[in-house]
C-alpha cells in the first residue's frame, strides 16, 4: 500500500497517459490566486529496483494548509492527505497517521519528500526556488508539468497533466 500512495503522490501528479486534455483559455499563470487543480501524475523513481507510480488527483489549498487527493487509474480511492501549520494527515486504507509536517508526512508515504510547496507555484506557472526539484514549466499553458529531482539519491522524474 505505501508503494501506492508513493507513486501516486510522485506520479502529484505525474508518468504521465498523456491523454488528458487541456481545454483553450488562460493558463494557470493568468490565475495567481488559484486554489485547486485536478488532472494525473506520473512519478518515476530510479531506486533499485526502480520504481513508477500513476495517479489522478486533486489538490486544494496552500503549502500552508491542504488537502491532496489521489486516486487510481480505475477510481478507487488511493490517499487522502490534509495538512494545516503543525500537523498533517494522511488517510489510507481506513487508517490514519499523524505526521508533525507535510514534509515528514510526503518522506514517510514517498520514502523522499514531494515538492508539494514548490508544486503549488509551478502549477500557477510560477517558479519556485527548490534545492532538490526543478521544473520545467514551459508547457504549463498546455496543462502539462515536468519536474525532476537529481539530488538527494535517488533521482525522481515527475509529470504532471492538470486543466489550467
Amino acid at each position: 500500500m505505501k508503494r501506492r500512495i508513493s507513486a501516486a503522490l510522485l506520479a502529484a501528479c505525474l508518468a504521465l497517459a498523456g491523454c488528458a486534455h487541456a481545454p483553450a483559455g488562460p493558463g494557470p499563470a493568468a490565475q495567481p490566486g488559484r486554489t485547486f487543480w485536478q488532472g494525473r501524475f506520473a512519478l518515476q523513481v530510479q531506486s533499485e529496483p526502480p520504481q513508477s507510480y500513476a495517479a489522478s488527483f486533486t489538490l486544494s489549498g496552500t503549502p500552508e494548509a491542504g488537502e491532496l487527493r489521489l486516486t487510481s487509474p480505475l477510481g478507487s480511492a488511493l490517499a487522502l492527505m490534509r495538512w494545516q501549520p503543525g500537523q498533517a494527515r494522511l488517510l489510507q486504507g481506513g487508517r490514519e497517521q499523524t505526521y508533525a509536517s507535510l514534509q515528514e508526512m510526503t518522506a514517510q508515504a514517498a520514502g523522499a519528500p514531494l515538492p508539494v510547496a514548490a508544486l503549488f507555484d509551478w502549477l500557477r506557472g510560477q517558479p519556485h526556488a527548490s534545492s532538490d526539484w526543478s521544473a520545467d514549466l514551459s508547457r504549463i499553458g498546455q496543462g502539462r508539468l515536468q519536474a525532476r529531482r537529481l539530488q538527494p539519491l535517488p533521482t525522481a522524474q515527475l509529470r504532471v497533466v492538470f486543466e489550467p
